[in-house]
């Protein structure tokens, strides 16, 4: 296992210039994103326009290899200041790009609060007002109020990384890759790479969006655009994604340059996107039949096979293999990670979302897992708690399971700061009364640090990853078995791979399972192994059986701790609603309002 220290900013270039600056400092937040209404607020225009002119208190001289400027805040400096013809070092171009990083999307804790998980019919939130991912998971939202709307920041992130894009090759940047990459090449790709994922991030929530190429619109360009098919934006990132893989960095694992994109990263976001294209609800599903906005229109088992290349030709770079202990994967910097957003070393996850009962520290217990979370952890030997063979005791519940729940979920009697959980009525961490607290008789436990027999809290890296490679194996499982009459011998080592970290004991599969079993079965351990990751919410939508899934009674388990032992009630605690216009998000109202060409996802 590889273990890094945290930084918290990206490293200087790995190239050597006489007079460069021994640190880039972080960039100052800003605003240099084109809200993409496609007609914009005259006032905010010219106030972005404001920022690149005026320069406030700049001393005129001759730039040597550092430029004068460099201690300037960038959303102060012009195009010319930020990329300097003179600046062989490319000081503030870097930091320009640098400043991108902060657009990639953030997990956790981010919806409102939430989890987007607690949309799902994996957790609730414990907040007991009506909260952002509550309206999400029962449908109470209109294209007005979407809870999870990220359009203009994803638009924003595009324009700035085309900026980038359109002007680096004027800084006389020095220094090149080992494999004689240029440097400009290599920050121009990582700057393809954020602007792909950016468009993977609209796209698998909308369908089809607009595509704006390299070109950087200005206040007087006809700005008006449509909808580009949802088969062109798949091909557009797909083919930014291939063209750039070759000229990033090829060594994830370089500390110097943790959270810069390498060439495994481009294929990670290439994976994604073809296991989406292949899915269902775009692949002979389009919830809008022959709308080309909305998905592809006819089904191609061709789509799968690209989906399986994509996660095999990842897998075939033999750098990447799954950590040891399920849990450090997200509390160590490892060779399981792909690609990350710096998070921080810091007790963020802790704060917010642990058992609330406990004075040492900030406990929030913001995040609620369902019963029907819990439940879909089986057994440690490998099968499900219905299983009459399985050894599960519904006097004693959480003996024996799946050595993930015990990473994912705190239960009552777990483990923590020094004292066990007390989940049951009138214990410490469900006290009643109005203080938040668990809905549900369970917290959230992943992410958080090995604190169980601590007496406080300490600082353990948070960082939001992106890309790991167990998702990459369930990518290639999944897509293969959809392609094949039956699972063959790769479809089982993928998912036996993920099953053995586990613990499971047996790790293999039953033999003879057919294509539906073995379906089933990946669509399980995807969820127990990317549970709050964000895949649950989009899985189930891809899949297309969201009607099933999220229409349902979500349960809480209640426990009253009485002198002969405990006694376990199950309680109805959130209905989910869902409706077949929900398999996409809503175009924002106001960006359909101002674009007479944009067109609204069907029934919004």
């Amino acid at each position: 296992m590889m273990k890094y220290s945290y930084s918290n900013h990206i490293h200087a270039e790995e190239h050597e210039v006489s007079c460069r600056s021994s640190e880039i400092k972080p960039i100052p937040k800003m605003d240099l994103g084109f809200r993409m209404a496609f007609k914009l607020p005259i006032i905010r225009m010219k106030y972005d326009q404001l920022k690149w002119v005026l320069v406030v208190g700049v001393a005129i001289g001759i730039f040597s290899c550092k430029s004068d400027l460099e201690e300037e805040p960038i959303e102060l400096q012009t195009l010319d200041q930020v990329f300097d013809r003179r600046d062989s070092a490319g000081v503030n171009a870097n930091r320009f790009l640098t400043d991108c990083y902060r657009y990639l999307p953030s997990l956790g804790n981010r919806v409102g609060g939430d989890f987007l998980d607690a949309a799902t019919d994996d957790a609730v939130s414990s907040n007991p007002t009506n909260t952002s991912v509550q309206q999400l998971a029962t449908g109470s939202y209109t294209s007005d109020n979407y809870q999870d709307n990220l359009w203009a920041s994803w638009y924003q992130g595009i324009r700035k990384t085309s900026i980038f894009i359109q002007n680096i090759d004027r800084v006389p940047v020095k220094g090149k890759l080992e494999n004689g990459t240029p440097m400009p090449r290599v920050w121009k790709a990582e700057a393809k790479f954020m602007r792909a994922l950016f468009y993977f991030e609209l796209v698998k929530r909308y369908g089809g969006v607009p595509l704006m190429g390299d070109k950087v619109y200005q206040l007087n360009d006809d700005i008006e655009l449509p909808r580009a098919s949802f088969e062109e934006c798949v091909n557009y990132i797909v083919g930014e994604c291939d063209a750039i893989k070759d000229s990033l960095r090829t060594d994830p694992f370089n500390l110097a340059f943790y959270g810069r994109p390498t060439e495994a990263a481009a294929m990670a976001l290439k994976s994604r996107v073809l296991l989406y294209a292949a899915s269902p609800l775009f692949n002979g599903g389009n919830s809008n039949g022959q709308n080309i906005l909305t998905g592809y229109t006819v089904f191609s088992a061709a789509r799968w096979q690209l989906a399986e290349n994509a996660a095999k030709d990842l897998m075939d770079l033999n750098l990447f293999k799954l950590e040891p202990q399920f849990k450090d994967v997200f509390i160590t910097r490892n060779n399981e990670r792909i690609f990350s957003k710096q998070g921080g070393n810091n007790t963020s996850f802790e704060n917010n979302n642990g058992p609330v009962g406990y004075a040492n520290g900030v406990n929030n217990g913001r995040t609620s897992p369902t019963q029907e979370l819990v439940d879909a952890f089986g057994m440690s030997n490998g099968l499900k708690i219905t299983d009459e063979n399985s050894g599960y005791d519904p006097n004693d519940p959480y003996v024996g399971r799946d050595s993930r729940f015990y990473a994912t979920v705190f239960y009552n009697g777990a483990p923590w700061l020094n004292r066990p959980v007390q989940t049951f009525e009138g214990g410490s961490d469900k006290p009643g009364g109005s203080k938040q607290q668990t809905k549900t008789g369970y917290y959230l436990r992943k992410f958080m640090g090995n604190f169980e027999a601590l007496a406080n809290y300490s600082n353990v890296n948070h960082d939001f990853i992106l890309f790991r490679y167990a998702e990459i194996l369930l990518n290639y499982a999944e897509a293969r078995n959809e392609r094949l009459e039956r699972p063959d011998v790769n479809v089982y080592r993928a998912v036996e791979q993920i099953r053995q970290r586990a613990g499971l004991i047996p790790y293999q599969l039953a033999e003879g399972l057919t294509k539906a079993e073995m379906r089933e079965l990946i669509y399980l351990e995807r969820r127990k192994e990317l549970a709050f990751e964000e895949h649950r919410f989009y899985d189930v939508r891809r899949w297309k059986i969201a009607e099933e899934e999220f229409n349902k009674e979500l349960h809480a388990t209640v426990i009253y701790q009485t002198g002969t032992g405990a006694i376990r009630q199950s309680l109805p605690i959130l209905k989910m609603t869902f409706d077949t216009k929900m398999y996409l998000a809503p175009i924002p109202f106001s960006e359909v309002i101002k674009n007479p060409k944009m067109v609204q996802n069907p029934g919004w």
